[in-house]
């Protein structure tokens, strides 16, 4: 919404409680209630809680108004699966780093082709003009300005260890048992999920914070990472919470040895109770 704000793109916002997903039939009845809404923006996985969106539903509800889809896939891509075939959508967005596992710095889209024809002379900003970088990369097999060639050649690597690793099926499989083995060491600690197991994506895990008076999360950060990991801050506004990933080249060991960190992090804060309000 903010970047919108910045572009001058007319907007409407829907709000969605934090512990929910996104729900295809309250999209349905927006697009019915207001005709003048052309695209519709969708983030796939919300690393803000987690949430896995159910993608396919809203793809079809979208596409059965007559309106655009665009998705945000920067933390799903690589692990959950997305038929942009398939799924009726002009663009998919994401980037060199989180399910690839290559180094962050360059962004890629995935888009229909006539889509991208008619995008020209729409974009509000010269860098981000995709229909211009297309343009000139059919013509001259180039960026339009010097890429990021580190970058470039890191997302090669790490797409030729994907591969061999089994690509999308293995890579879930592996997250999968991450966060399996991660909730489930939590949770025998006494510790709380923020979000229902059935819209859980298994990128990043939301935590509840413990209710208690010794517990203080700038502390707790700075005594885990000592051992080795470094914690996500909560960025929920309505409950204190704290967020650990389950992505990256790790493996459950990795997610075993975080949960001892945890523990003994906050057992030397005093912490006693790990449960939350």
């Amino acid at each position: 919404m903010r970047i919108l704000g910045y572009l001058g793109r007319a907007n409407v916002v829907l709000d969605i409680p934090e512990d929910q997903a996104a729900d295809p039939g309250r999209i349905e009845a927006a697009l019915l209630a207001d005709k003048a809404i052309t695209h519709v923006a969708q983030v796939h996985c919300e690393t803000g809680t987690g949430i896995l969106n159910p993608l396919p539903e809203i793809a079809t509800v979208v596409a059965a108004q007559g309106r655009r889809l665009i998705v945000d896939a920067m933390s799903s891509f690589g692990a959950i699966p997305i038929d942009v075939q398939a799924m009726p959508m002009d663009a998919l967005v994401a980037a060199s780093g989180k399910c690839l596992e290559g180094v962050p710095g360059m962004g890629f889209v995935i888009a229909r082709r006539n889509a991208l024809e008619a995008a020209g002379k729409q974009c509000h900003s010269l860098a981000m003009d995709l229909h211009d970088q297309w343009l000139y990369m059919q013509k001259t097999g180039q960026w339009r300005f010097t890429p990021p060639t580190h970058v470039v050649a890191a997302l090669r690597a790490a797409i030729d260890q994907y591969q061999a690793d089994g690509g999308q099926p293995a890579r879930l499989a592996r997250y999968a048992e991450n966060c399996a083995t991660l909730v489930s060491g939590m949770r025998r600690l006494g510790f709380a999920t923020f979000l229902d197991d059935a819209v859980q994506a298994p990128i990043i895990i939301t935590f509840h914070a413990p209710d208690d008076p010794a517990y203080d999360f700038p502390e707790f950060y700075r005594h885990v990472r000592e051992k080795g990991f470094v914690l996500y801050p909560g960025k929920l506004t309505t409950v204190d919470t704290f967020r650990v990933g389950c992505i990256g080249a790790i493996r459950p060991d990795a997610m075993r040895r975080a949960v001892g960190a945890i523990e003994e992090a906050l057992r030397g804060m005093g912490v006693q109770n790990f449960a939350p309000a």
